[in-house]
């Protein structure tokens, strides 16, 4: 994988098998995503998304809108050749503010660690399917603050820490 380039992270090997082994208990899918049609918001270098489609997910739609993350994850892409990966260069706000289609079983949500998530879970809402999973990464919070407070229309289902990395998991409520 080419790695993103400045001002982006990437999701640690531990927190990345955390995440799928999380789905897959959450989604009752055999390897989390399997046949899945996935979202990957802030995509970065597309690591998640195209983990996705290894694992089985029918596609992959990665949007990402930084120009050097947007050649890494285009080479990615075309680097590791997996069928179903659909790249959108364009910001997550303005992605989500089309008319939802189609709808996403897994979503997996990795925005700069500084930016308020919840208007893109607002509007994230009408791309889910009844029974889809929403993964957010986060900084662990420090002590004393909160965890991430999910919008109206959401239920929590779980979260997990992985040193300076927490992953939040939601769904429709």
């Amino acid at each position: 994988m080419v790695p993103p380039g400045p001002g982006t992270r990437p999701t640690s090997d531990r927190a990345r098998e955390g995440l799928f082994s999380s789905l897959q208990s959450l989604t009752g899918r055999e390897l989390g995503v399997e046949d899945a049609h996935v979202l990957d918001l802030y995509a970065g270098s597309g690591a998640l998304g195209l983990e996705a489609l290894s694992r089985g997910a029918a596609t992959a739609t990665l949007v990402e809108e930084d120009p050097s993350a947007l050649r890494a994850l285009r080479g990615n892409v075309d680097a590791v050749g997996l069928p179903g990966a659909v790249v959108v260069d364009d910001r997550v706000e303005r992605f989500l503010a089309r008319a939802a289609q189609p709808r996403y079983d897994v979503v997996l949500v990795d925005p700069p660690y500084d930016d308020d998530v919840v208007p893109a879970l607002e509007a994230l809402l009408p791309w889910l399917a009844d029974a889809a999973v929403v993964a957010v990464e986060r900084r662990t919070p420090r002590r004393g603050e909160p965890g991430l407070a999910w919008p109206e229309g959401y239920e929590a289902l779980r979260d997990r820490r992985y040193g300076q990395v927490s992953l939040w998991y939601g769904s429709r409520s």
